[in-house]
């Protein structure tokens, strides 16, 4: 009977029918010893082994990676990673302690300061002359004056250190808008509008400016009359709209970003009495202020046309020294006497820096109510 592993025909002849005895003969002429035998152990290498000393064939790009063994050493590339951390890191700290300490000083953000005013009355030393419009102005010395906007001319115009001649023109013609409109506009002299004004100052000063206007006052800061020409209704209204105005206009650059102009003119009005108040029979006289204003601007204000009013030295005559300016002028009208006067007499039409008094009234200089003509102011 054959075996599974027989040929089917069963077992050639003349070989052995064992199926050891045929393996025996086919694998006899290998022989194996006992000590080769005990030395044919299989042993599996690791990875790490398998390698030796070559270098691994892909390197990992970051050297927090978890799967890098831990006692091996960091490549080339990763020494220079944790060389580029700590340089950022380094740089960062750095920046952040020179934004903390820098000795950097940022300039000021600019907001423009309150106005100062100082509003003086001058009080006649004679009676105060009448007539009509024209021979009043013949007679004074604002006979030579120019009317209205034409008397406030502009100098001429070079650039500063830190402004081009452009924004000096410009910080110019802002100037003569604000003194044609506090000086010369009929219903500012009226007192029945302050827009034609408020438009023009920095938003900083318009709430100083909204009280000066409603409730006004001489403590230096909130005079009506530091801000512009108005009449009290209730005594004066203007006879002739033809004002006369001679002066002039410097600048100069007083800080980096703040160019400063300087306003120094004489307006010469015709006044007569308010409807219901005493009239003389001459009809018209003559008041006379001098305005001597310092105007600031920053690039904001000229881009906005706006500007600072820093400062403003007002005398106007003839008033009464008892009168408080703060609100509205008073005028002392035609045919009026001499009232009490101040401590020095002031001329407004003198030329070059005005006169100032040390007390809340001056003295209207004899030459502004004479009659005789003088050289205008330049």
């Amino acid at each position: 009977m054959a075996l599974p592993g027989d040929p089917p025909e069963g077992t050639p002849d003349g070989t052995g029918g064992g199926d050891d005895e045929f393996r025996s003969d086919e694998y006899r002429s290998v022989v194996f010893d006992e000590d080769f035998v005990r030395a044919a152990r299989l042993q599996e290498y690791s990875a790490q082994e398998r390698m030796g000393e070559h270098a691994r064939a892909v390197r990992s790009r970051s050297i927090w990676s978890s799967s890098a063994p831990r006692t091996s050493t960091p490549g080339r590339g990763a020494r220079q990673g944790m060389l580029l951390v700590l340089l950022i890191a380094t740089a960062f700290a750095v920046a952040v302690y020179m934004g903390l300490r820098s000795p950097y000083v940022p300039p000021p953000g600019g907001h423009a300061q309150p106005l100062t005013s100082t509003v003086v009355p001058l009080a006649p030393t004679t009676a105060v002359p009448g007539g009509l419009p024209p021979e009043l102005f013949a007679k004074s010395p604002a006979a030579g004056y120019r009317v209205g906007a034409a008397g406030i001319s502009l100098p001429a115009v070079r650039r500063t250190q830190h402004f081009t001649d452009v924004q000096v023109v410009t910080a110019l013609s802002i100037a003569k808008d604000y003194l044609v409109q506090s000086s010369l506009d009929p219903d500012v002299l009226a007192g029945s509008a302050t827009r034609p004004v408020r438009v023009l100052l920095d938003p900083d000063q318009l709430e100083q400016f909204d009280r000066s206007m409603t409730s006004p006052s001489g403590d230096g800061r909130h005079a009506a009359t530091g801000w512009l020409v108005r009449f009290d209704p209730a005594t004066a209204v203007m006879a002739d709209p033809r004002v006369r105005v001679s002066g002039s206009l410097a600048y100069e650059e007083v800080a980096q970003d703040v160019l400063e102009v300087t306003a120094d003119h004489t307006f010469v009005y015709a006044v007569r009495p308010a409807t219901g108040a005493p009239a003389a029979a001459d009809g018209a006289s003559l008041f006379t202020v001098r305005r001597e204003l310092r105007l600031r601007f920053d690039r904001d204000d000229l881009s906005a046309r706006r500007l600072e009013l820093a400062s403003a030295y007002v005398m106007a005559g003839p008033q009464d020294c008892s009168a408080d300016p703060a609100g509205g002028f008073r005028p002392l009208l035609a045919g009026a006497d001499p009232t009490t006067v101040g401590p020095a007499a002031s001329d407004p039409y003198a030329s070059g820096q005005p006169r100032r008094t040390a007390g809340l009234c001056g003295v209207l200089a004899p030459s502004a109510t004479s009659g005789t003509p003088v050289s205008p102011a330049p």
